[in-house]
């Protein structure tokens, strides 16, 4: 029975690895070559039999083949590099199993296979996911893991666990450290301060559609296919999109081979054999390859994938005030990372201090495992596991510190069997150098403190007595405290915002707002509120009456952006069946979601006006992959606006993209990272529309606050005109510095949304100063304009703009102008944003 999860899984697109805690150290259970790694590829045969690992790429790899006989799809029942659409509704079909199997699924029969490695049955497991993954992603991962029979799962981000592993035994015991995660399908950079064995993840970036994937298909576009072209007459299979993807999936084995002998060769010649192509060109050849490739063509082709990962952690770095200078360590991960161009790159672009001493294959996995030992197993499984044959001991301790000594809680399970008279109990630590004095062992818990050696694994053995000094067989007789590190459970951060999408009125449009305490980079758990919502129309208790909140993931810097260029996770549905009261037209509606170290989350709503709450189980929305149609639109409306904006850098990509999607656009995964790319392009062109309209919305912002200024000062000047409109200067002058202060840094930061509400909090103070000053006689010519232009303004609400005029009119009729105030802003505020004249200049 073990205290402790123990076991960690690092669940890869490309190869996976299981380890376990013996001895206080993290070993690697060998795959069936004796590999540390177990390829993440599955295949089903004839008989419905499942093959996971090598043997499943070695099927694979003769499907690939065969299929080039025929060029028909939907043959294959070989699966790999499912992690990539992982929490999406892609489905793969197998014509064997004549079934159709999510990636959920298909990751379930990898983890069943590792487990098999291991002799002892697990329960409890921490399995490694990207950084970036999404809540989707995160809740198909715990899935695969529930359906491959684990009853207790913890998910690590990769990085995290990687600068656990690395965090043991480094030299450096501070200072900042930069993970570079360039795995098979994803790439992550996770900006770690270590600060005397405690460790701190400050900042992620990455990108889930970056990998040793892209880099094997850049291998095939520039290297084989052109080869294949040259030599053969292959042009009808290049122009058609599905003959061309059955070709590309043949010759990646032959692009992996390159790619692997190019990491420690200057040139390699890539020879097939004649069948191992097996199809015809346009004069009836069956082609063959024939290539040298140097190190130099490779690092020409490859470059841009890996100068992506390098600027996003520049980026990173970058917005956390940092450069390459200023790290210890960039700690290595995934196998792409012994390219030696990628390191030349790391080296020369972002720090020389790129460590090499663990090995990149398995840190993820050793790093699970070590986290895994500062978890507690859930007392239901622990009971499931015990030998009742044996006295039962309750021991509760921290498995990780960077203390000289540690607190341990030990007592006694009661049971039928059990004689708890005068029992006592000793604990000693493996190395023979300390042990405690023999104590009292009862069913209450006792805490006995434990000395542990520096920097090492400490072991402790407990030894259980009678009243005659006779030894009784015990269980649990061991645990295991690391030394040296501390704080595991609370190193990862929320790698998005969360939130929902808010109606800015200064920029009349619905965009992202992240809810209060989701912010990217808050640590787990986390417990986000959201009391700016009220309910738009009515509710009718026990009816079909509906309420629905969507709710989001946002990355950094999308506040405001639209919804489409965010992860849309789940819709919050609220009916008249989940309330026992009505609900009233703009009634509040008050939203708490916890997150918890997993990523998974659970929300309540109160209704404040019935004083009444509710929990709702969530229902993950799985991310569906654009159309081919959509995505052309999409592409083409972005070209359209960067080309108006003559952005030709946004242009080229966009129209790269375009050329992707024409060439592999029936795949999933490609129109998936095709969609995610495209949200980075337009998000990055309306930054860049922003920046050039910095300049204009600087100049206006201080031209509202020089009239403020003066208007306020004029008022101090004239204490009479302030005592006869009941006004305080000095109040308006403290709350006209006080948006000065906030001012400057908006200024300085150039945030937008503050500058337009700093904006609106000045135009409320001109508003009373000009209409004390006016007697309200400004607003005459206003309305009579609009009652003169009615049918020319575009009104929001015609009927109630109508009405307000027709009363502003009586006002004036009646010389009652001193009320025109109120009734004009409420009329301006039914034109359109752009159209809204500034009554008070």
């Amino acid at each position: 029975m073990r205290n402790k999860i123990d076991f960690g899984i690092d669940l890869g697109t490309t190869n996976s690895a299981i380890a376990c805690m013996q001895n206080g150290t993290p070993k690697i259970f060998k795959a069936d070559d004796q590999k540390d790694i177990t390829p993440s590829c599955v295949s089903f045969n004839r008989m419905g039999a499942v093959l996971v690992g090598q043997t499943a790429v070695n099927t694979g790899n003769n499907e690939a083949v065969y299929a080039l006989r025929s060029f028909k799809e939907g043959n294959s029942n070989t699966f790999k590099e499912f992690k990539r659409t992982m929490g999406t509704s892609v489905l793969y079909k197998s014509s064997h199993l004549n079934k159709e199997l999510s990636s959920k699924e298909l990751s379930a029969e990898v983890l069943k296979k590792l487990k098999t490695l291991v002799e002892e049955n697990i329960s409890s497991v921490v399995i490694t996911i990207p950084a970036k993954f999404s809540n989707q992603q995160c809740e198909d991962t715990m899935q695969a893991a529930k359906l491959a029979g684990f009853k207790q799962v913890r998910l690590l981000q990769e990085p995290v666990a990687a600068a656990t592993a690395y965090g043991l035994d480094a030299n450096t015991q501070r200072g900042y450290w930069l993970v570079f995660d360039f795995g098979g399908g994803t790439f992550d950079a996770a900006l770690v301060k270590a600060e005397e064995g405690i460790l701190v993840v400050k900042d992620t970036e990455g990108d889930n559609w970056l990998g040793g994937k892209n880099l094997d298909e850049k291998i095939t576009e520039t290297f084989l296919l052109p080869y294949l072209k040259e030599h053969y007459d292959i042009q009808f299979i290049l122009d058609d999109s599905n003959k061309r993807s059955i070709l590309s999936n043949a010759l990646k084995r032959y692009a992996e081979e390159v790619k692997n002998q190019l990491s420690f060769k200057n040139d390699y010649s890539l020879v097939t054999n004649l069948g191992d192509l097996p199809f015809e060109d346009g004069n009836g050849e069956e082609p063959e390859i024939d290539l040298k490739i140097t190190t130099d063509q490779l690092e020409e082709a490859i470059k841009p994938l890996f100068q992506k990962a390098i600027d996003i952690t520049l980026g990173l770095l970058k917005r956390n005030n940092l450069t390459g200078a200023d790290l210890d360590k960039l700690i290595l991960v995934g196998g792409p990372t012994f390219s030696p161009i990628l390191r030349k790159m790391l080296k020369e672009q972002v720090t020389p201090n790129v460590d090499t001493s663990v090995d990149p294959m398995t840190v993820v996995a050793r790093g699970a495992a070590l986290f895994a030992s500062s978890i507690d197993v859930e007392d239901t499984l622990k009971n499931e596991t015990r030998d009742h044959s044996k006295l039962q001991l309750d021991i509760k301790y921290e498995g990780t510190s960077v203390e000289e000594t540690e607190l341990v809680s030990i007592k006694v399970i009661p049971s039928n069997n059990t004689d708890l008279t005068d029992l006592s109990a000793e604990i000693s630590r493996g190395d023979g150098a300390w042990s405690s004095n023999r104590f009292k062992l009862t069913e209450k818990a006792k805490l006995q403190e434990v000395t542990l050696e520096p920097k090492k694994a400490n072991i402790f053995n407990v030894v259980v007595y009678d009243s005659h000094s006779n030894r009784i067989e015990c269980e649990p007789n061991t645990f295991t405290i690391l030394h040296g590190m501390s704080g595991l459970d609370s190193m990862q951060v929320l790698p998005y915002h969360i939130g929902i999408i808010k109606y800015f009125s200064d920029e009349e449009k619905e965009g992202f707002f992240p809810i209060n305490g989701l912010s990217k980079n808050t640590r787990y758990p986390a417990v986000g509120i959201c009391d700016e919502l009220k309910i738009s129309q009515a509710i009718k208790a026990a009816s079909t009456d509906s309420l629905l909140i969507p709710i989001y993931q946002g990355d950094y810097n999308a506040e405001g952006s639209d919804a489409r260029l965010n992860n849309h996770i789940f819709d919050l549905k609220i009916t008249g069946n989940d309330i026992p009261e009505n609900l009233h037209e703009n009634s509040p509606v008050r939203l708490t979601i916890k997150v918890n170290e997993s990523s998974l989350m659970t929300v309540t709503i109160d209704f404040p006006e019935i004083n009444f709450s509710i929990e709702k189980e969530i229902q993950i929305r799985p991310i569906e992959p654009l159309s081919i149609e959509d995505l052309n639109k999409d592409l083409g409306e972005a070209q359209k606006t960067a080309k108006k904006l003559e952005l030709g850098e946004n242009v080229t990509k966009l129209e790269q993209l375009q050329q992707e999607l024409d060439n592999n656009g029936n795949n999933p995964d490609t129109r998936l990272r095709i969609q995610n790319e495209w949200r980075k392009e337009l998000q990055d062109i309306s930054a860049k529309r922003d920046e050039a309209e910095w300049p204009k919305l600087e100049k206006d912002i201080k031209e509202k606050f020089f009239l403020v200024d003066d208007l306020v000062n004029n008022l101090k000047k004239n204490p009479q005109l302030a005592e006869e409109n009941n006004l305080s200067a000095d109040h308006l002058f403290a709350a006209k510095e006080e948006i000065k202060q906030k001012l400057d840094k908006a200024i300085e930061k150039k945030d937008r949304l503050a500058i337009k509400q700093l904006g609106s909090e000045l135009f409320a103070i001109q508003m009373v100063l000009v209409v004390a000053m006016s007697g309200g006689a400004v607003f005459v010519d206003v309305v009579r304009s609009w009652d003169r232009d009615f049918n020319k303004i575009n009104w929001t609400n015609p009927t109630k703009a109508r009405e307000l005029i027709n009363k502003a009119l009586v006002c004036i009729s009646n010389g009652n102008t001193q009320a025109l105030n109120s009734l004009c802003f409420e009329i301006r505020d039914l034109m359109p944003q752009k159209d809204r004249p500034n009554l008070l200049r």
